[in-house]
């Protein structure tokens, strides 16, 4: 992980340098409506809130084929990020000199991973392939030769694509979720490049429970069940390097 923030800041260091010339697409932001491309990074995480030791013992003697005396406990974190990558457009209607209103639907892939404390540790990883359909306020400084700095605002709402019922853990199919960020708008000769650095957080609990999954039906063995069981809130965090074309 490192490496590629090492990798990336040289990248933008050596596009600092490059662009101290003449000014370059000097009518490129005065366009009503402009659309591009981007591809990005992605450190995801999750937030989750605990059930309790005495909940757990609980929901786990509801459960058919589970003996009350094989009850066990678990304490989950997410301790690792996982790694992500995510491709989409943009559509960007300008508002003002200064601010722009965007569409940035993209398709993701990923992979979280929760880690289980208790008498007998466990770990488990979640794959993940959703949509997400955001809509940002985009606010710009003035621009400077070729250079032009911004943050970015808003929220937009997730659909996942892919739902493993082989997992102990299952998403809900849909989520909803904030983000801000920052960025830089360089200016080449036939195109504007923008590396961008953005923080998401849903605010819907992600996590199914396994009455609503539907315990018969959930494919998974009765010792996963402890999994779930373990776990009482749980929603998405992404941190993401983009890097829009426009």
């Amino acid at each position: 992980m490192k490496n590629i923030f090492k990798y990336i800041l040289c990248g933008v260091m050596w596009l600092a340098i490059g662009q101290a010339h003449a000014q370059n697409n000097p009518y490129i932001d005065d366009k009503l409506l402009h659309f591009g491309f981007f591809i990005g990074v992605d450190m995801l995480s999750y937030h989750i809130q605990e059930n309790d030791e005495a909940t757990q013992m609980e929901l786990a003697a509801t459960l058919d084929n589970i003996p009350s005396n094989d009850s066990i406990v678990y304490h989950p974190r997410t301790t690792a990020i996982g790694p992500g990558f995510q491709v989409g457009f943009i559509t960007d209607l300008r508002l003002h000199r200064y601010l722009n209103l965007r569409l940035t639907p993209a398709l993701h892939f990923g992979e979280r991973t929760i880690d289980y404390k208790g008498d007998t540790p466990a770990r488990t990883y979640i794959l993940t392939i959703p949509v997400t359909i955001p809509l940002y306020l985009k606010w710009s400084a003035p621009r400077i030769n070729n250079y032009r700095p911004y943050v970015i605002v808003g929220g937009g709402v997730e659909f996942e694509c892919f739902r493993d019922k082989d997992k102990p853990i299952l998403h809900k199919p849909f989520d909803a979720f904030v983000s801000a960020g920052f960025g830089c708008d360089f200016y080449f000769r036939w195109f504007k490049l923008s590396p961008e650095i953005k923080y998401q957080i849903g605010f819907i609990d992600a996590h199914t429970p396994i009455p609503e999954a539907g315990a018969n039906d959930w494919g998974i063995g009765a010792d996963k069940y402890f999994y779930t069981n373990a776990i009482k809130h749980m929603t998405h965090q992404k941190l993401s390097i983009i890097f829009n074309f426009e």
